[in-house]
Formats: structure tokens, C-alpha cells, sequence
């Protein structure tokens, strides 16, 4: 398993309260791929890119408002910490744990 595959249950602390979100990850074709599901939608992970166990990409999101998010998120075993901004707005803290089988 790749340093950063597979389900992730995280949190993140945005201006508008806590949400709880499940980032699937996988290694396809020699990249990083991955969804963000919460209860409102599911959408792709769009340009992930890898360095060490640091990962970064983009999202579109809808819910609660149309928005592109920035991640940069680093993992350490089984913990991911990091963060995501959207614009100037401040960074919204990301915490999370890799699920075990």
C-alpha cells in the first residue's frame, strides 16, 4: 500500500462548522487518484500530486456553495493533517485516520 491509499475518515474545520468527509485514495497507472464523499456529494480529486508524504490537489465542490478548494495534506502512518483554502479565505484545518480492514 502506498503511503497514501486508502479510506481516510477526516474532519475539516471550516468558517462554517465541521465537516466530516471520506477521501478515497488509490496508486492507478503510476499517479494518485482519489474522491472526497460527505453527505451532500462525491467529486474527484482533480491534479494530485505526490512528493514524499506530502499530497496536494484541487477540488469543486457545490454544497454548501459553489467553491474550488486547494488541499495540502501530509500523512504520517496512519494520520493525515493539513489544510484546504478556498481564495483568501482563511486555511481550513484537516485532520484524519486511515480506516483499517
Amino acid at each position: 500500500m502506498s503511503t497514501f491509499a486508502g479510506l481516510w475518515d477526516v474532519s475539516l474545520a471550516t468558517p462554517i462548522g465541521t465537516m466530516a468527509v471520506v477521501l478515497e485514495i488509490s496508486d492507478q497507472d503510476g499517479g494518485i487518484r482519489g474522491t472526497a464523499a460527505n453527505a451532500d456529494e462525491t467529486v474527484d480529486f482533480i491534479d494530485p500530486i505526490a512528493e514524499g508524504n506530502r499530497l496536494t490537489w484541487t477540488q469543486d465542490v457545490t454544497t454548501p456553495m459553489k467553491l474550488t478548494l486547494k488541499f495540502d495534506v501530509t500523512v504520517d502512518g496512519d494520520a493525515m493533517t493539513g489544510g484546504a483554502r478556498v481564495g483568501f479565505m482563511p486555511l481550513s484545518t484537516l485532520t484524519g485516520t486511515r480506516r483499517t480492514a
